[in-house]
């Protein structure tokens, strides 16, 4: 009671009879009625104490391969989705960001990270995000953004029926080699040589190789499989291209290239290489054309699942989102610069032409 009493005054003691405090209030003693001062005291610790017991806000993990400033439009689109289900960041939500900036060794201690924070849900985007998500915790849920299969690539048991704690949204990047390598013909129909650049260190390589060598076979050329996981082996990449005199190349899909969009697409520029890249952001950034699944939609469908979780669906009950709408972006601008023109059947589907 002392304690309490000093809270309000340097100086603050109880009468002999307890029928009154005498309290100091820097000028001169007061006296309050012990009845009166207990109801004041509540009344001041009340607030704390409410406070003190307010719920604390939901934390899920938002763990991404790429980096923040590649991503802010699709942070965006999975903040939407989350506010269609009700949640908004900061009010009644916290989100823990996580960038591997392209490094994926960053990644398992990233999310080994956000599990001892003990999240809600952790949103991977990326194949190797999910993975290092997968591999740091078989409790928490888990919502993936990749493009590599999510079956092959052991994330989940089935599509339909996830099994675990792992479901997402599966951008169909691959699959679509033989449709990217026909627009390369198009575009450029003398290239009998295509080059095609892939991560070594990205989990589904090996099988992006494997179908762009058969596409290609279908269609009657060639592909030179180039590798790169650095900056410098970016470089040294198209080095080997101008070497082998590749007239056309293909990005595979993989969050590391798509972090260093600026660099490869000023490299196929200076290099004078008709190129064709996985979505619209590389052709908004100079690239000459793209093919594929609007990242925005992934990531608002993303977005939704882990809200549904929060409400307390359970992954294995959502089955994986599959992506099917594919858009073709070409850039005028970066054909009239390397002297190429899109064939009227081209331009006719394309969903986007940027001038």
């Amino acid at each position: 009671m002392i304690q309490a009493c000093a809270a309000f005054g340097e100086y603050a003691s109880l009468s002999p009879n307890l029928l009154s405090i005498r309290y100091w209030t820097g000028g001169e003693f007061l006296m309050m009625r012990r009845r009166d001062f207990i109801t004041l005291l509540g009344s001041a610790a009340w607030p704390l104490v409410a406070r003190a017991q307010q719920p604390a806000l939901p934390v899920i993990g938002f763990l991404n391969s790429a980096s923040s400033h590649g991503l802010a439009l699709y942070a965006a689109a999975f903040q939407q989705g989350l506010r269609e289900i009700g949640y908004v960041e900061g009010q009644n939500l916290a989100i823990e960001y996580r960038w591997a900036e392209g490094a994926y060794d960053r990644l398992p201690a990233m999310a080994s990270d956000l599990v001892r924070r003990q999240v809600a849900v952790i949103a991977a985007g990326g194949p190797p995000a999910a993975q290092a998500a997968k591999a740091a915790t078989s409790t928490i849920p888990i919502v993936f953004t990749s493009g590599a299969d999510p079956v092959k690539s052991g994330l989940v048991a089935s599509l339909n029926r996830p099994d675990g704690n792992v479901t997402g949204v599966h951008l169909l990047f691959t699959g679509l080699e033989e449709k990217k390598l026909g627009l390369l013909r198009e575009i450029a129909p003398q290239a009998s040589v295509i080059a095609v650049l892939l991560n070594p260190i990205t989990p589904d390589v090996e099988s992006q190789a494997r179908s762009l060598q058969a596409a290609a076979r279908t269609i009657g050329r060639q592909v030179q499989i180039l590798n790169a996981k650095s900056e410098l082996e970016i470089d040294a990449a198209f080095g080997s291209m101008a070497q082998s005199r590749a007239e056309a190349l293909l990005v595979g899909s993989d969050p590391f290239f798509f972090v260093r969009r600026d660099q490869i697409v000023a490299l196929a520029a200076r290099y004078a290489i008709p190129a064709i890249y996985e979505t619209r952001e590389w052709s908004a950034a100079g690239g000459l054309m793209s093919y594929g699944t609007n990242l925005g939609d992934a990531y608002h469908q993303a977005g939704i699942y882990v809200g549904k979780i929060l409400k307390g669906a359970k992954p294995a009950d959502l089955p994986v989102m599959q992506l099917s709408k594919f858009e073709l972006v070409i850039n005028l601008n970066t054909a009239k610069t390397l002297g190429l023109t899109f064939p009227p059947g081209v331009l006719a589907i394309a969903d986007d032409v940027i001038e």
